[in-house]
């Protein structure tokens, strides 16, 4: 995505442009909403920012809105929370239209065990037992302000907001979370996973299929549409 954006921007600014997202998402991952910023010497009016270049970016990726920020904005650092929704298909048969937009998994799933875990991740914690190898964060503390589970039929939405996220941290999260919820462990489980801070002991990276990045949250001193 970025470098189509990228590529879209240029094309409108004449000149190369660099921008700086608000999360980064792994191959496979999905954006509902994504936040970047940019700088450019370039003056053109807000609708080619937008329409522009629209025109120039490929199907499954469109601008919704574009506004001048101050210079100390930062589309990252400036953010003060992060949802991401992920989404899985719960039934014994696999996914088949919907195969690289949701999670599956063929067992079972108790609503009220998974329920029970998630309240053990809850707040700030050293994560680093739900990190990949391949995180670069410094610090593995991260506070995690809601761990809400959803179902919707035959799809149950874990939803995460938190601060921010380390490495596969929603997909390893969901990875334990489904591990309880088909009785392979108790509730208690996530707790003690957690406090191990040893990637071994929680479950599998769960696939990024079901993984979408949903809301990024701003001081209102910004005046980003929401």
């Amino acid at each position: 995505m970025q470098d189509a954006v990228e590529r879209a921007l240029a094309g409108i600014a004449g000149e190369a442009v660099n921008v700086t997202c608000a999360g980064r998402t792994d191959r496979g991952v999905h954006a509902r909403l994504q936040v970047l910023h940019f700088d450019t010497a370039a003056e053109r009016p807000d609708s080619a920012w937008v329409r522009g270049v629209n025109a120039l970016l490929p199907d499954t990726v469109a601008v919704l809105w574009s506004r001048r920020v101050d210079a100390e904005f930062h589309a990252r650092y400036s953010a003060l929370a992060r949802t991401y929704r992920y989404e899985l298909l719960n039934r014994p048969v696999r996914p088949a239209l919907a195969a690289t937009q949701v999670g599956w998994f063929h067992l079972p799933l108790e609503l009220a065990r998974m329920r029970a875990a998630a309240a053990h991740l809850v707040g700030e914690h050293d994560f680093s037992a739900f990190r990949s190898a391949e995180c670069q964060a410094k610090s593995p503390v991260r506070t995690l302000r809601a761990l809400e589970l959803e179902r919707h039929g035959e799809r149950i939405d874990f939803v995460l907001r938190a601060n921010g996220f380390l490495h596969h941290m929603v997909r390893n999260i969901v990875g334990t979370l489904v591990y309880i919820g088909k009785g392979k462990h108790p509730p208690e489980w996530a707790a003690e996973v957690l406090r191990s801070g040893r990637r071994s002991e929680a479950a599998p990276t769960f696939g990024p299929e079901g993984l979408y990045l949903e809301k990024i949250e701003y001081d209102a001193r910004w005046q980003l549409p929401q």
